[in-house]
């Protein structure tokens, strides 16, 4: 399967994006002892991120208007 130049710009995009929000600086915002719902700043911030950059990938891979060879 061959992405289109347009899936790839965004795929490098959004991993950029991951690595900066990984990154010491933010993740030091969050190294808090507070809880948020019960659960530490922290895990909620890198779960939470987790999940949605799942579905950022989910959402620019969809195979909606591939065409079959």
């Amino acid at each position: 399967m061959s992405l289109s130049k347009s899936r790839k710009e965004r795929l490098v995009v959004l991993t950029i994006l991951g690595v900066l929000a990984l990154d010491y600086p933010l993740l030091a915002l969050f190294s808090r002892a507070e809880l948020f719902l019960g659960i530490p700043v922290l895990l909620f911030y890198l779960f939470g991120f987790w999940l949605a950059f799942i579905l950022l990938m989910a959402a620019i891979l969809k195979r909606k208007g591939v065409e079959k060879p």
